[in-house]
């Protein structure tokens, strides 16, 4: 990481901070996962220097905390998140600026700056072998292991669409008159001999047969009066 002021952090941040205190969340630019550094409590506060009468506006401090991701210099010259400290005194916000600066060298230590793409990426977005972020050099074992669970997939779809999962004959098939030996239709009686088709019940043990069936399949009862 390199020393100094980081004046990177501009966009990718959010201003946390309260009436009785500091507290400032960065980002990274890839991930979106954040860092919050330690709560830093404001002197200024804490012997009742704030000026009175601040009406809502302070309490609104909370309320917005979190909900602009821009930096301090970016957002000092923004008159929406100005009015967050408005009414406060001129002791309290040199405690901001100085706490501000305070949380980018704490936050310096969990990210880095990707030399070809500058953005700010967390530890976990940072390839450290070839010294860039991973979205501009992609980590190989990653893309490796990927590869092969894609081209797994693939040739696992490719195997079973070769696959037959059918061996059966696909073909129309008429009911047969247990009487007459046509095609009896599809109603109660047959077609052609009127002869009835409902299912035929076992006296014995109640199991279904189909119409024109001499012996039961369950208990081997004799069906009907032939």
């Amino acid at each position: 990481m390199p020393e100094g002021r980081l004046i990177g952090f501009t966009d990718n941040m959010a201003d946390n901070s309260t009436e009785a205190g500091f507290q400032f969340t960065f980002y990274c630019d890839l991930c979106r996962e954040g860092y919050k550094t330690r709560f830093i409590e404001s002197k200024a506060h804490r012997k009742g220097k704030l000026i009175r009468g601040l009406g809502g506006v302070v309490g609104a401090v909370s309320q917005l905390a979190g909900k602009y991701r821009v930096g301090y210099a970016t957002e000092r010259a923004m008159d929406v998140i100005g009015e967050r400290f408005r009414g406060m005194s001129p002791e309290w916000h040199r405690e901001h600026e100085a706490a501000f600066e305070l949380s980018q060298s704490e936050a310096k230590q969990h990210f880095h700056r990707c030399p070809k793409c500058t953005k700010w990426v967390c530890q976990a977005d940072f390839n450290e072998q070839e010294g860039l972020c991973v979205a501009c050099a992609p980590r190989i074992n990653v893309e490796v292991a990927a590869a092969r669970a894609g081209k797994a997939v693939d040739d696992i779809r490719e195997a079973a669409a070769r696959t037959q999962v059918f061996s059966g004959t696909i073909e129309a098939k008429q009911t047969l008159c247990p009487q007459c030996g046509k095609p009896a239709g599809e109603g109660k009686f047959c077609n052609n001999c009127g002869a009835p088709l409902a299912l035929l019940t076992c006296p014995r043990c109640g199991a279904k047969s189909p119409a024109g069936t001499r012996f039961c399949g369950e208990c081997g009862m004799k069906l009907g009066g032939g």
